[in-house]
């Protein structure tokens, strides 16, 4: 097998790992890599929004928190929470030009 979906814990989805360059493949095998991929990909924007969910749980937990390292915190987790989001964001744009790991 020439290619492989892999599932990366942190994003909470399967990523593409090709192990050619995406000219080298066929037409028929790009097409079925693509097709997998569209459907993982069309998971991203409910995956975004149980992130976002989350961070909005985590905003209001702040607007409340009186302690200083507890807020600190809270304030990483979001800020760590919206790295996330903009990575699945970056994967959710990519759709022919899947990346060679």
């Amino acid at each position: 097998m020439q290619y492989r979906f892999i599932h990366d814990q942190r994003l909470g989805i399967s990523l593409p790992q090709l192990e050619t360059e995406w000219e080298n493949y066929s037409p028929a095998c790009q097409d079925v890599i693509l097709e997998k991929w569209e459907e993982i990909r069309g998971k991203i924007p409910e995956r975004i929004q149980e992130i976002e969910n989350t961070i909005n749980k985590k905003q209001a937990m702040l607007d409340k928190e009186e302690d200083f390292e507890t807020s600190c915190r809270l304030n990483l987790e979001i800020a760590e929470l919206a790295s996330l989001i903009n990575d699945l964001w970056i994967w959710y744009r990519t759709t022919q030009h899947i990346t060679l790991n």
